[in-house]
């Protein structure tokens, strides 16, 4: 009788502990649309969302089209902002020029409104860039089931080195881990305005084969010495993806992350070649692209099922190298963005950044992810005070329980 009660009181120390966070993930996971509250009944402060949302509807931003709040799985503000995006960019869409790099009623021309920044002028948004992130997630997902190699595996051993120019000793110790913490080593300058035909991002969206574009670039330092950002590393993962699992990424990601969520639109670019844009060509609604966010708040499991392993969330979001100098430079981890949070010192905010303003983040400190869509996608245009907001809706929201992932530094 005695062992019979012991093992109930362990079962139940358990469930209040280590595996708790399994049945408080069923409990907060939407199984359906995001449910609803009021800011203050999850104790954020509803007059800082109040004067941002003034500020975005006011101009001060420039184009912004969505703010989106979500705590404790709950929707608790989320504000539209609709913008007419012929008048501000309908000129330039005519136009060839480095933002508009092929056909111009094409996906690649980033001032045409059937493509950008909705999907045919519909509900889903372009990610851009966060489109690197959703892929690290789709690897991760891959991972967890056993279906992917070891991140330390070489990338030419994906490819015929036959056929592959500028190949030194360097370019053979590049490994996919390089591609996801954007340390490769390859000859790349986009730090350059996207519409500067010398941003290397330019020769490779007129390319036509944009996987035979970047792996053919020579090397400029060892691969795993500096952060460097590259989008040409970021669309090798599609290729190197399919040659690993024998899965094209999209697909991939539809059967074994978007399901599971609950996400059933998207649309997903391809490049010339065919492969799937995977630096920038990924098109979600941004509350869906929030279900991702917090998938990592909830540890990788959504609803009782494991989508991610714990220890792919932990190492995701844990600094692998520094993105600047200093004791409070930004981070990266595998594709995302770790700013420091403000709040918590030695807390981070995990983050995904896209060009014109896609800012998708969750702050594990307060069970809180927010998304901000936006289309700011000329040079000295306005855009989001992106730090200066962390700072205000870490402030506005009453710190939280730190939830699984949320403990890495």
């Amino acid at each position: 009788m005695r062992m019979h009660s012991l093992l109930w009181l362990t079962g139940v120390l358990a469930l209040l502990s280590g595996t708790g966070r399994s049945a408080d993930a069923q409990k907060t996971a939407p199984r359906g649309r995001w449910p609803t509250a009021t800011p203050s009944s999850v104790g954020i402060n509803r007059a800082a969302l109040d004067s941002i949302d003034e500020e975005i509807r006011s101009g001060q931003y420039g184009y912004i089209d969505r703010m989106l709040v979500i705590r404790e799985g709950k929707v608790v503000f989320d504000r539209a902002y609709p913008q007419d995006y012929v008048a501000a960019y309908g000129d330039s869409a005519r136009i060839q020029n480095p933002l508009n790099a092929h056909d111009p009623t094409g996906p690649f021309n980033y001032f045409n409104d059937w493509w950008h920044p909705f999907y045919r002028r519909g509900r889903l948004h372009t990610l851009q860039s966060v489109t690197k992130t959703v892929s690290s997630v789709i690897i991760g997902t891959a991972v967890t089931r056993g279906d992917f190699p070891s991140l330390d595996t070489p990338v030419l051993r994906f490819f015929d080195t036959t056929k592959v120019a500028n190949i030194d000793d360097r370019k053979r110790r590049l490994t996919i881990r390089h591609l996801l913490t954007m340390t490769g080593g390859l000859d790349w300058n986009e730090s350059l305005p996207y519409i500067d035909p010398r941003n290397t991002a330019h020769g490779l969206e007129a390319s036509a084969d944009w996987i035979q574009f970047t792996i053919d670039r020579p090397m400029m330092r060892e691969p795993g010495t500096a952060f460097n950002y590259s989008s040409g590393e970021s669309a090798l993962i599609a290729h190197v993806f399919r040659q690993a699992t024998g899965w094209d990424i999209e697909e991939y990601g539809a059967t074994h992350l978007f399901a599971p969520l609950g996400i059933t639109e998207w649309f997903w670019k391809r490049t010339p070649s065919g492969t799937a844009d995977t630096e920038g060509g990924l098109y979600l609604a941004p509350e869906d692209l929030a279900r991702i966010w917090y998938l990592f708040l909830l540890d990788g499991e959504w609803r009782g099922t494991r989508v991610l392993s714990a220890d792919w969330v932990r190492e995701s979001v844990t600094p692998q190298v520094a993105v600047g100098t200093g004791a409070n430079a930004t981070q990266y981890g595998l594709l995302w963005w770790l700013y420091r949070d403000p709040t918590e010192p030695d807390g981070f905010i995990w983050t995904g950044s896209g060009f014109g303003g896609q800012f998708p983040m969750a702050f594990p400190a307060r069970d809180m992810v927010v998304v901000f869509n936006g289309w700011n996608i000329l040079p000295r245009q306005k855009g989001l005070p992106f730090r200066q907001l962390q700072e205000r809706l870490a402030r506005a929201a009453a710190p939280r329980r730190t939830r699984g992932a949320g403990a890495a530094r």
